[in-house]
This record gives structure tokens, C-alpha cells and sequence, in this order.
């Protein structure tokens, strides 16, 4: 989808025009965690990526970076890409592997840079329309960014919020 990278998969199941619902399949992911204020997420899961595991095994990006925000803490991951089917263990012990569990969400689409601002404004207009759709949110939002910082037009962003289907 996004500058030749592998896309995490899900099946559209329903599209509302503004909003979708997904199912996403379990996956491997790497992750990473930090307060707000120490940071670093990204470099900490490139530093795996380009080799920094237990294989030194350089490992391509994928899109898209899952990021969320909760009471104070900030946590990131990285789709291991599906050609990997049991991903090296990381060297830094603040990165962790993680499988996802396969679930149906919410998503909704924005464009331009994110930023908090922008996040919960959209969060807030995703949880209002699972609302007016009588649907039942079942996890916290999550941001999911495409592109490369670098890219300065045609950015997506999305929000998830996991819900009852």
C-alpha cells in the first residue's frame, strides 16, 4: 500500500462510508514501550529491524506503525512481515515480541501529519459513529501510520478501536 512496503492484512467486512469495520488476522509484531517524556520507540524497533536480534537478521519495514497512548505510557510495534515465520528474539530488553490476536475493528481514515491534537479528534469522531451504529467498543484506539516522515503528501493515518462484531 505504502511506498512498496508489505501491508498488514485485514478483510473489509463492512464500509459505512466514513468508517470501516476489519477483521484482522493474528500477526507477529515487535514492540517497544516508554513514557512520554524518555521516547525513542521508533529508534528501538529500526535498531531490531536493521539486525539487532538474536540473528542479526536485517528484517524489511512494514506498514503500518501501530502506536498507542495510555496513562502516561506511549507503545509502538512494528508488523513482522508474514514471509517471517518465527521472527528473532530481540537484543534490547525493552523490545518484545508479540502476536496479535485476530479481532474486528473500527478504522477510520485521515490524512496530513498526526499529532495528539489530531489523534483524539479523530478517536472522538470513530468512537461517536461505533456508537451511532448500536456497535460495542472493546479496546482503546490505536494509531496506525503508513508513510515515512519524509513523505510530506498523500499521508494516511488511521484510527482502530477493536469492537464486538
Amino acid at each position: 500500500m505504502s511506498q512498496g512496503y508489505e501491508t498488514q492484512p485485514y478483510k473489509l467486512i463492512k464500509d459505512f462510508e466514513v468508517f470501516e469495520i476489519r477483521y484482522y488476522p493474528s500477526v507477529h509484531m515487535v514492540q517497544t514501550e516508554s513514557t512520554e517524556t524518555s521516547g525513542n520507540n521508533f529508534s528501538k524497533l529500526f535498531q531490531y529491524i536493521s539486525g539487532s536480534n538474536e540473528s542479526n537478521l536485517k528484517i524489511a519495514m512494514t506498514t503500518p506503525v501501530h502506536m498507542e497512548k495510555k496513562g502516561g505510557k506511549e507503545k509502538m510495534a512494528f508488523v513482522i512481515p508474514s514471509s517471517i515465520k518465527t521472527p528473532p528474539e530481540p537484543q534490547n530488553e525493552n523490545v518484545r515480541l508479540i502476536q496479535s490476536k485476530a479481532a474486528y475493528f473500527a478504522a477510520l481514515k485521515y490524512s496530513g501529519y498526526t499529532n495528539k491534537a489530531k489523534s483524539d479528534f479523530y478517536t472522538e469522531k470513530l468512537r461517536e459513529h461505533i456508537n451511532n451504529k448500536g456497535l460495542k467498543i472493546l479496546g482503546e484506539a490505536v494509531v496506525l501510520g503508513y508513510n515515512s516522515p519524509y513523505k510530506f503528501f498523500n499521508r494516511l493515518n488511521e484510527i482502530i478501536i477493536e469492537i464486538d462484531y
